[in-house]
């Protein structure tokens, strides 16, 4: 158990890092947005939840190379590792294009927001923006999930981190409207995202293609068309695992749309909230993330036992640090609110919802860590069916009934929300922990990925 330690300390922490850079970016978004005005804010609010909807669901499609490669890489196969990569990005291709066509036509997004003409403008500028950001990113994401399956995390997080760098100065530059550019204020914030994706992107692959350690899985060792068979095993992993992620960030998504029709203020007081439930989800995903990677590795060196102890090694320190870092937000959410705006009705507004989002991370951690786990498994299906069920149903269904109606008592705004919230999500928690003590204790045999 020491030995399943270390190494889930070693991948973990650069990839803590690397995601404490990418939500470091959004809470950047978030404090430069809200010192220009509650509109600004809400419009990068309302279009970031827009954005991920559309982006988190492709990129989960593509987290389904994670476990391949980890598999690969526990038994060995470090040549088929190189040819799911290359098929991997044909995949990316294609959700780029998808995502963009979306991003680049939201109407029926916001149509459910009722907003304001002057937010709805900027939502607009922002959506344009971050639509150009989607193939950096995606093809980007195939480097993570190559790099990160096989062990290192570490250029990940050097090239999130440079990415971080350059969030502020090209947020100055687009909101402010610099060098010749026009001032496009919060929803400039979706422009500089475009730049620093394609940046990450393209210095990702020119360090693998140049880096003599990555030289054994022949990720350039040639060209190849798309290939069906390598493509719907991808998919055979990957639509699932999207689709969790669709319920995951719709809720999200349609949450914050309903919102805003309560006005600015409060958009904005949830915003805040969401960005510290976002930022605080860094650390259970960095866990989850190594916790996955170790599982996959271990079932595909036929090693099913070190596969259970390194879930329930991640399921431990997943439930004390989200209890411990919901206790902070707790005590901080005062503190925190004032942090993020200068506007003092939705700093008010924001603490009790902080509050709440303390309850929401201690069970979000959880979850967090076995989804990944059961990815690891290969386990799809049936996580989505318990997110599709808590999500939604309990989520979604329960926070417009307590936040919007007066069926289950007067309405109450953004925190009947939050409530739901944390009710659908310690659901979820507790069905994904339940299904990995299951199939963890398992004798059978896991199959191993093979590319045809």
């Amino acid at each position: 158990m020491a030995g399943i330690a270390r190494s889930l300390f070693h991948l973990a922490w650069p990839v803590l890092i690397a995601q404490a850079a990418v939500m470091g970016s959004g809470v950047i978004d978030t404090l430069m947005a809200g010192r220009l005005s509650p509109e600004d804010l809400a419009a990068v609010g309302i279009g970031a939840s827009i954005y991920a909807s559309v982006f988190v669901t492709a990129m989960g499609v593509l987290l389904a190379l994670t476990p391949i490669v980890a598999h690969h890489h526990g038994a060995k196969r470090f040549a088929e590792i190189g040819a799911d990569v290359r098929q991997s990005a044909w995949l990316a291709f294609a959700l780029s294009l998808v995502a963009m066509l979306v991003l680049r036509h939201p109407e029926p997004f916001l149509q459910l927001s009722q907003l304001s003409p002057a937010v709805e403008a900027k939502v607009r500028v922002y959506l344009g923006g971050v639509a150009w950001a989607v193939p950096g990113i995606l093809f980007f994401r195939v480097f993570y999930g190559f790099t990160t399956g096989i062990g290192r995390p570490r250029p990940v997080m050097m090239l999130n981190l440079a990415g971080l760098l350059l969030k502020v100065p090209l947020n100055w530059v687009f909101m402010y409207g610099h060098f010749g550019l026009p001032a496009m204020g919060g929803a400039g914030c979706g422009w500089s995202s475009a730049v620093i994706s394609w940046t990450i992107a393209i210095t990702a692959w020119l360090w693998c293609r140049r880096e003599q350690t990555y030289a054994s899985y022949g990720v350039f060792s040639r060209f190849e068309w798309p290939r069906a068979a390598p493509l719907l095993e991808l998919l055979r992993h990957g639509l699932p695992t999207g689709a969790t992620f669709l319920v995951d960030v719709t809720a999200f998504t349609f949450m914050a749309l309903f919102i805003a029709r309560l006005g600015a203020e409060t958009s904005a007081a949830h915003q805040i909230a969401a960005s510290v439930a976002i930022f605080s989800f860094m650390v259970p995903m960095a866990l989850g993330n190594a916790t996955g990677v170790l599982v996959g590795q271990s079932l595909g060196a036929g090693d099913r036992r070190r596969a259970r102890h390194a879930g329930l090694l991640g399921l431990a320190v997943g439930v004390g640090g989200g209890a411990g870092l919901g206790a902070i937000i707790g005590f901080g959410a005062e503190p925190l609110a004032r942090a993020y705006t200068t506007n003092a009705e939705v700093a008010a507004l924001a603490v009790p919802l902080l509050l709440i989002v303390a309850l929401y991370h201690a069970a979000d951690a959880v979850q967090a860590v076995m989804a990944q786990v059961l990815r690891a498994y290969k386990k799809s299906m049936a996580p989505m069916l318990i997110y599709a069920v808590a999500l939604w149903g309990v989520g979604l269904g329960g926070g417009y009934l307590l936040g919007l109606t007066d069926v289950l008592g007067p309405p109450r705004g953004a925190a009947g929300f939050w409530i739901a919230a944390v009710a659908s999500i310690a659901l979820a928690a507790t069905g994904v922990t339940v299904y990995f003590l299951g199939i963890s204790a398992q004798k059978t045999d896991i199959p191993a990925t093979t590319t045809p």
